[in-house]
This record gives structure tokens, C-alpha cells and sequence, in this order.
């Protein structure tokens, strides 16, 4: 995998974005991933974190589960076509998403579109989601 496998191991905790700014999210997703997945996912990476948005692919955006995670949430849903997130330089491409998309990532091209700034965690997989995130304009 080019720039590491950023894989939870069991003992080791997930990278933590620091603790004062609201977080834009993004989201690597496989099909039909359900909201409680999804939110189990960002309660272990984020915890007691506000996230202020979930971006992730348009054709996820679409589905039931990230769909659901939002509404619990209460934030919105963005959703970017492939085209608009291979346009965005990540540091950490994804060789799967590569081969399967042909673009170097989701989560974190989708976390830099819908926030502000640099990455504050850079992609890393959690419970079988990939989630990355920078600060949430505003």
C-alpha cells in the first residue's frame, strides 16, 4: 500500500486530531456499509469530538448508511464525484481505490473538499471505514 498501512491494530489507538477545532470528515466506504458501522467507526477515531460534516464518494452519499450516520449526527452529507476528488493531491494514496477507482483516494481528498486546512488525521482504516479529517470551515 503506497504510504503505509494505516490499519488500527488491536493495542494501538487511532490517530487523534487535536482537540479544539470542529472536524470535516471524510469517508472511504465499501457498498451498503451500515450507519452504526459507520458511526461505531468515527466514535473510535473521534471520541467526544464534534464533526460538523461527512463527505465521502457521490455514489455513497446516496446509500442508507452514510445517509443515516448524518442525520444521527445531525450534520450534512457531501458528496463528490471521482472526478472532483482526483483533482485533490492526497499523501497518503490508496492502491485499492487506485485500481478500483482509478483515483488516488476518497477520504482524504473528500475530508480537504469539505473543510479548511490541512489534514488533521491523515487516512487511517477503523472497523473496516476509512476516515480521515481537516478542521470544518467556520
Amino acid at each position: 500500500m503506497i504510504g503505509g498501512d494505516r490499519r488500527s491494530r488491536p493495542g494501538s489507538a487511532p490517530r487523534r486530531a487535536p482537540d479544539r477545532a470542529e472536524l470535516a470528515v471524510g469517508l472511504g466506504l465499501r457498498p451498503d456499509l451500515s450507519a452504526e458501522r459507520i458511526l461505531a467507526a468515527l466514535a473510535e477515531a473521534f471520541p467526544g469530538r464534534r464533526i460538523a460534516c461527512l463527505a465521502t464518494l457521490e455514489r455513497r452519499a446516496g446509500e442508507p448508511g452514510p445517509r443515516g450516520a448524518a442525520a444521527t449526527l445531525g450534520v450534512p452529507l457531501h458528496g463528490y464525484s471521482a472526478e472532483q476528488l482526483a483533482r485533490v493531491p492526497v499523501p497518503n494514496p490508496s492502491e485499492r481505490v487506485v485500481a478500483a477507482l482509478g483515483i488516488p483516494g476518497v477520504a482524504e481528498a473528500a475530508a480537504l473538499l469539505a473543510g479548511t486546512g490541512p489534514l488533521l488525521v491523515p487516512r487511517q482504516v477503523v472497523g473496516g471505514v476509512v476516515v480521515a479529517a481537516t478542521a470544518a470551515h467556520g
